[in-house]
């Protein structure tokens, strides 16, 4: 149990990554706090402690300062601390440049970015003091080292490179406070939530759909919410007490690709 005693928060943790990380900390012992803007969070919670781990939700705006400071105040007040943060929520609709307003880039910036911050400095001060914490933002390849040819991904490219920028410039100012700050950058990950953009609508082929995506990928399938959860894990726990500052892909090796040779299928 090599996070036994801890007290972590995965934000965004209603599905998908989120709920793969938090099922991956409960499992190892931690007690984990998920956050969702969606009330859905404790269905997704309610399955976790089923499983006979430790698990509590709060439904949280990333968007809104107030709600942001008060769940995190009553979070501590309750547990005494927060040992792990995993700022997960973000969202990644599509829109070309030329037809993007002004509202949707600071929408994708509110809760990508902006969300982010908000998290770190209600859970900072007492990491300081306390000199322990381990805080995991989740960027992305997308922005930082690839893009779609299709486009539409100007402002999430934007929103995940600035999460990089945010994770080297605060490992710097904690680290002398016993704090690891590190970001994930992940690949192709299989969720619900991107049936549309890479299978099908479709309930009935959606499955099959998204396992020939797979194929286009090295290691021969997209990775799963808990492939996330386990590096989540090695960063959350002590093993990792020498590393902060750093970005670490997690993708399949599909950005090693200088040209698609695929598909590749199990040998």
């Amino acid at each position: 149990m090599r996070l036994e005693g801890r007290i972590a928060v995965v934000t965004g943790a209603m599905q998908g990554i989120g709920a793969g990380v938090s099922r991956v900390l409960a499992r190892n012992g931690a007690t984990v706090i998920l956050t969702d803007v969606s009330p859905k969070v404790e269905e997704t919670a309610r399955s976790i402690a089923e499983m006979g781990c430790s698990v509590e939700h709060r439904v949280m705006d990333v968007t809104d300062p107030e709600q942001v400071s008060e769940v995190f105040k009553e979070i501590t007040v309750r547990h005494g601390r927060v040992d792990v943060l995993v700022n997960n929520a973000g969202i990644y609709p599509r829109r070309k440049l030329v037809e993007m307003d002004e509202e949707f880039l600071h929408r994708m910036f509110e809760i990508n970015v902006f969300g982010m911050f908000r998290c770190v400095r209600a859970v900072l001060p007492g990491m300081m003091e306390r000199r322990y914490g381990k805080i995991v933002n989740m960027s992305s390849v997308t922005g930082p080292m690839v893009g779609a040819p299709v486009g539409g991904q100007t402002a999430y490219g934007a929103t995940k490179a600035a999460v990089i920028g945010f994770t080297k410039a605060l490992a710097l100012e904690t680290a002398q406070h016993g704090i690891n700050v590190n970001t994930i950058l992940p690949g192709y990950i299989h969720s619900p939530s991107a049936y549309g953009l890479r299978g099908s609508e479709e309930a009935d082929d959606a499955e099959e759909k998204m396992r020939e995506f797979g194929y286009k990928i090295p290691m021969g399938r997209q990775g799963t919410p808990e492939d996330v959860g386990n590096l989540v894990l090695f960063l959350a726990s002590d093993e990792s007490s020498y590393l902060t500052g750093s970005e670490i892909v997690i993708d399949g090796g599909n950005i090693l690709q200088e040209e698609y040779l695929g598909p590749y299928k199990p040998k």
